[in-house]
């Protein structure tokens, strides 16, 4: 994989859908819980799999989990979970359609004890403040960091499902409390 593609982190390739995503969305701060409620629910889904895979599937889970509304995810049932077995616009995995659910409740629980999602995840940053990493290649940028270590052990000790250490990183990625666009990236270059 090139390090850079037309300007861009080469890991979005060629690709329109993950283009626009890299361009638009990636390593951009998200401060609403329903967004950061919407990742987690997604990096969770992506759990050994491609992230574009993912992508091409993000409207059937828009549509699937309630366009993302954690209290009406929060009170789906088992039987809500065996009709999204047979629905084709997500990845049809039980235990992890299941997770969403329990995650849902507990992403509440969160947000009541801290005030708001982000306010938990920003807890455990340093001052705070997203993290800036200043890479130039693709092979230096890790799997996971200290803070998605932190993150991970405390939302597994909560019972958070389907969000070790790795997927961790790539939600911190993804919704901007880790930016890791390559020094070269035109997306780094317009944030300037």
């Amino acid at each position: 994989m090139q390090d850079l593609v037309n300007g861009r982190c080469g890991w979005c390739g060629t690709d329109d859908l993950y283009i626009r995503y890299h361009d638009e969305e990636w390593g951009k701060p998200v401060t609403d819980d329903k967004v950061l409620f919407e990742f987690l629910i997604l990096e969770s889904a992506q759990a050994g799999l491609n992230w574009l895979t993912i992508l091409k599937k993000r409207n059937g889970y828009r549509q699937a989990f309630h366009n993302f509304n954690i209290d009406s995810v929060a009170r789906m049932t088992d039987e809500d979970c065996e009709k999204l077995m047979q629905f084709e616009g997500i990845i049809r995995n039980r235990l992890k359609i299941k997770s969403t659910i329990i995650n849902a409740r507990l992403f509440l629980s969160v947000q009541k004890e801290f005030g708001s999602f982000y306010n938990y995840i920003q807890s455990f940053l340093p001052d705070g403040k997203p993290i800036v990493n200043n890479f130039r290649s693709l092979r230096e940028i890790p799997a996971s960091s200290p803070q998605s270590d932190a993150i991970s052990r405390d939302m597994k000790k909560r019972g958070f499902k389907f969000f070790g250490t790795t997927i961790c990183y790539a939600y911190l990625q993804a919704t901007g409390f880790i930016n890791d666009h390559l020094t070269n990236c035109i997306c780094r270059k317009q944030s300037k």
